[in-house]
């Protein structure tokens, strides 16, 4: 299979190269800048984006054609182009200098490709197809996205925040792991902060991590 290990990468304060009009036009940097890159696009166009792309914090615009030595010091590439050749020689020079490299639809000058992705906040849900079907991901992202509404973004930071208060009480990793596959209620957690009941999810969510002997809270909280 082709592409077959899932990674997320992290990208901040790392530079990010994306070639090409095509690669512009696909929405390539916006998706870069998204996961903190520092961006410099090498393409002539199309105008109106690139024009937009350099009033945007963290990225340089370079209004002309790919050159060999563009991506010296890059930690990963992105480009499209209808040209064989340019295609070829980004690969070539992304490999020989250690770049992560995707060429859109080119399988073999590709190291990783790019999933259709959904981000809500810190939640980033990703749909891959080894390269096979890119239309066929994008349907399922668009179905994801109905999915998991902009709700997510906020719960995703409550359980990370009980998470992180949480962390002394339960200091054996299989316990840790054991309680919260329990207490994890996600119906309830979404129908709670999406009825902008924050606080009592992550209240509930606390009570039911709560270690052994611990007291349980006094009184009932309404629902």
């Amino acid at each position: 299979m082709a592409f077959g290990y899932p990674v997320l990468l992290e990208l901040a304060g790392r530079r990010a190269v994306v070639v090409g009009e095509l690669a512009v036009a696909a929405g390539k940097v916006e998706g870069l800048l998204a996961a903190g890159a520092a961006v410099t696009v090498v393409a002539p166009g199309p105008a109106a984006v690139l024009e937009r792309l350099e009033a945007e914090p963290g990225v340089t615009v370079r209004r002309r054609a790919y050159r060999r030595g563009d991506l010296a010091g890059a930690f990963l590439c992105v480009a499209g182009s209808a040209d064989p050749a340019v295609r070829a020689a980004v690969a070539a020079e992304a490999r020989a200098g250690g770049v992560l490299v995707n060429v859109m639809d080119d399988v073999p000058n590709c190291d990783f490709a790019a999933p259709a992705v959904v981000r809500r906040g810190d939640l980033v849900v990703a749909v891959g197809t080894g390269g096979r079907a890119p239309a066929l991901a994008r349907r399922l992202r668009a179905e994801l996205e109905g999915r998991f509404g902009p709700e997510w973004a906020e719960l995703v930071d409550l359980v990370g925040e009980v998470r992180a208060a949480t962390l002394g009480d339960l200091p054996d990793l299989e316990e840790r792991a054991r309680r919260w596959r329990a207490a994890l209620d996600l119906a309830e957690l979404e129908r709670l902060v999406r009825a902008g009941r924050r606080d009592l999810a992550a209240r509930r969510l606390r009570a039911r991590l709560r270690p052994a002997g611990e007291p349980a809270p006094v009184g009932r909280e309404a629902v």
